[in-house]
């Protein structure tokens, strides 16, 4: 199977140099991953395009990962995101979250509950909780 990744737009020389390099950082990063006969770019390879782009786009990627829960508790005055850290930074243990966010542990759940209707079932799983994590502290250090 062939694996391709694409990068760019670029002009000239050294911009299209670039755009290779990055390419070929996106092709090793997909066949390290397994994903061999698939295609992607820096753009599609979460918190590893992050790393492996050339712009190094950490508010794009907060905003991909975060941005439905960030929308979500800006319309409804919710705490999703705040939850979501804190079930993290507990380590997934609801009994010490729900005392670090100062509510009942069925706030907790159905908290978690309504993450996972926005995220979706495999939000919690080793790859997208790292992604969600990843995306979690990166948002801080853009707010301190």
């Amino acid at each position: 199977p062939v694996t391709v990744a694409g990068a760019g737009p670029a002009a000239g020389p050294r911009a299209l140099a670039d755009a290779h390099a990055e390419a070929a950082r996106c092709v090793q990063a997909l066949h390290v991953l397994g994903r061999r006969g698939a295609g992607g770019s820096a753009g599609e390879l979460g918190f590893l395009g992050v790393l492996l782009g050339k712009d190094h786009d950490v508010e794009g990627f907060v905003a991909a990962t975060l941005g439905p829960l960030l929308e979500y508790d800006e319309r409804r005055g919710t705490q999703l995101v705040r939850t979501l850290a804190a079930y993290f930074g507990c380590g997934g243990s609801l009994t010490r979250a729900k005392e670090e966010l100062h509510v009942h542990i069925n706030t907790v759940v159905q908290r978690l509950d309504r993450i996972q209707a926005i995220l979706g079932p495999g939000w919690n799983s080793p790859e997208h909780a790292l992604e969600l994590q990843l995306a979690l502290r990166l948002r801080l250090l853009s707010l301190s």
